[in-house]
């Protein structure tokens, strides 16, 4: 790994997204949002995976990378506005990522590497791209689905299966069990419903 290259764009990607306006308290300290996803990202994809390539550790920690410049009240709200603002989002992440590796002089085929990544390219094929999928599963479980849950007191049992089912199905078998076999915090009102959903 080229660590002078590496700390450069991690700290290039920490003060990118250490200009969110969105504030979030952790552990309390409050913390910008997506300074904190990032590291969390990272802190889990040590957990999960600590030999990953460094393509894969960079594009972990520029998942979300400045998020808050694109926000959902952009778009229509409706399915199709959904879908339109996350593939816009997908880009927006990978080109600022990009942008950001080259200025530190990284060569083309990293930056691709990542951009493809960080994208969601070839989910399912590109086992880069999965690995980071897994990572993003693994710490929404952790950290972010009992907020989630929070924000929706009027959905079912039913209807928080198919949610439960959703992230499932996009992770791997690996990143199934390392949650199943007790290496992440899950939601602790939300585990009869995840056990159910995973079944």
């Amino acid at each position: 790994m080229t660590f002078n290259l590496f700390d450069a764009v991690i700290v290039a990607f920490d003060q990118a997204n250490a200009e969110d306006p969105n504030k979030e308290i952790a552990d309390g300290k409050e913390y910008p949002k997506e300074l904190l996803y990032a590291q969390r990202m990272t802190e889990m994809q040590e957990r999960f995976a600590p030999d990953a390539s460094e393509a894969v550790k960079l594009a972990c920690r520029a998942q979300h990378i400045q998020r808050w410049k694109s926000p959902r009240s952009d778009y229509p709200m409706d399915k199709k506005g959904y879908m339109l603002w996350r593939t816009n989002l997908y880009k927006f992440h990978a080109d600022t990522a990009g942008a950001l590796m080259k200025q530190v002089g990284y060569d083309d085929e990293m930056i691709a590497r990542v951009k493809t990544i960080v994208g969601k390219k070839e989910l399912k094929i590109n086992p880069e791209t999965q690995l980071m999928e897994d990572v993003v599963d693994l710490v929404f479980i952790e950290h972010y689905m009992s907020h989630f849950a929070s924000q929706k007191p009027d959905y079912d049992e039913a209807k928080w299966i198919v949610i439960i089912k959703k992230t499932w199905n996009k992770m791997s078998d690996s990143a199934h069990q390392f949650a199943l076999a007790g290496k992440i915090k899950l939601p602790e009102a939300l585990v009869p419903l995840i056990l159910k959903a995973v079944q």
